[in-house]
């Protein structure tokens, strides 16, 4: 049946307006939705040493709270300590965030301790579970004790300042921070609670979420905002894969192993190709680097290690009866050493792993590079066309079978006609791995 012009055009308008008012209404919607808080909390777990990989993470999930209209989020935090700047960059990303952060720690047995004392005390609303510590911040050197000297002092100082500015920031007791830096004091939840030190003590997420709600805190972009957070669907929101990857390896006696296999793996490339080894050198200097990226690193250690490297290729290429071999062992202890550029105990190489690993490393380069040289005195083999017509001698009696010595290796052999020990002989035939010879009258050209 035939549709009239006009029938055809008042279709196609309603179409057109149906979905402009759908475009409309989807973006409606959208308006509304980013001006209403979300009623849910996203839950971050924070366990572990501090480090870059820790605080990315907390500031990406501090991010993603925000885009996702979050009502709160809560650390669960359960940390030794760490590095002092990584703790500071997640202090910064608390105090800037424009959604409330409520650090817990959690869950029972967990601890606060050092940096994490810092942490804990930055967060809008401070809270442990039962059966929990938190304090003993005083700063440490790279053997695990006191900081000596003038820099003690001044490192100590710094800490005390810096601690006492986030705990009268948020209204918290600020003397007691001051004594968990210089006096390293350590409480437990309750006497925490006690001396509000933390706000809230709450065995589980639930319970916390109940009794913070209510609570007003004030956030750095000058609003007061009353948390609305009983009953709130919790989001959890974990590391990804490449953040555990990444805080997997971020460990300075990983990234030490890796960085050493990797440049003797390449190093034996050089001398042996294959290429199984030269890609798995590769990827161990490739995730090395990924490691070292993440911890506060010395490059000058990483430049050592190629000093090392080139030393134990000095030894094994001129043989130089291990003084290059113990040179280079000596760089690989040093390149550890000099690795990581911080005073903490918890960010250096073991002191174990920098006397085995080089012990070890230049021990068989010794022995590798004596057995090349050795190798090198040996003669060579001779083929099957250059052995016969060659010329030898006896060493023994063939009589009419023995041994007779040819290019200065030993075969078997059946003479045509008995020989003397020492005498010269002549090879006419092989057979395998025997000769046949007969009585030579003149000297041996090869013998």
């Amino acid at each position: 049946m035939p549709v009239r012009r006009g029938a055809r055009s008042s279709s196609r308008w309603r179409g057109l307006v149906f979905l402009l008012l759908t475009v409309l209404g989807i973006v409606a919607a959208g308006a509304c939705s980013s001006g209403q808080p979300d009623d849910g909390v996203d839950v971050l777990t924070a366990r572990g040493e501090i480090n870059p990989v820790m605080a990315n993470y907390i500031k990406r999930g501090i991010n993603d709270a925000k885009d996702a209209h979050a009502a709160a989020v809560v650390v669960k935090l359960d940390t030794p300590g760490g590095l002092d700047s990584a703790m500071r960059d997640i202090v910064q990303a608390i105090d800037n965030s424009s959604v409330p952060v409520i650090v817990y720690v959690s869950p029972s047995g967990a601890r606060a301790a050092s940096a994490g004392t810092f942490i804990t005390l930055a967060g809008h609303v401070a809270a442990m579970a039962p059966n929990t510590a938190i304090g003993a911040a005083h700063p440490i050197d790279s053997s695990g004790g006191d900081i000596q000297g003038t820099l003690g002092t001044k490192v100590e100082n710094d800490a005390v300042a810096y601690i006492r500015g986030i705990a009268e920031l948020r209204g918290r007791n600020a003397d007691w921070a001051e004594r968990a830096v210089r006096q390293s004091v350590s409480d437990t939840e309750t006497a925490a609670l006690q001396q509000h030190v933390v706000d809230l003590v709450a065995p589980t997420i639930e319970q916390l979420l109940q009794q913070a709600d209510g609570r007003t805190v004030h956030l750095n972009d000058g609003r007061d905002v009353r948390l609305a957070t009983a009953g709130a669907a919790t989001h959890s929101n974990s590391m990804n894969l490449f953040e555990e990857f990444l805080f997997a390896i971020s460990n300075p006696n990983i990234a030490y192993l890796l960085l050493t296999l990797g440049s003797l793996a390449l190093l034996v490339e050089l001398y042996h190709p294959t290429i199984v080894i030269g890609v798995g050198g590769a990827l161990a200097l490739i995730v090395s680097l990924f490691a070292l990226g993440n911890l506060p690193t010395n490059w000058a250690g990483v430049a050592i290690m190629g000093v090392a490297v080139i030393l134990l290729a000095l030894e094994l290429h001129a043989g130089a009866h291990g003084v290059f071999a113990v040179g280079g062992a000596i760089a690989m202890a040093v390149s550890g050493f000099l690795l990581t550029n911080t005073s903490n105990a918890d960010f250096q190489v073991s002191r174990w792993l920098l006397v085995a690993i080089p012990g070890l490393v230049g021990a068989a380069i010794v022995v590798l590079a004596i057995n090349l040289v050795r190798s090198r005195k040996l003669p060579v083999f001779m083929s099957a066309e250059r052995v016969v017509g060659a010329h030898g001698i006896a060493g023994s009696v063939l009589d009419p079978s023995g041994v007779v010595i040819v290019g200065g290796e030993r075969w078997q052999a059946t003479a045509t006609r008995p020989v003397n020990e020492g005498a010269p002989v002549v090879v006419t035939g092989r057979e395998g791995l025997s000769l046949t010879v007969e009585p030579a009258d003149e000297e041996p050209r090869d013998g």
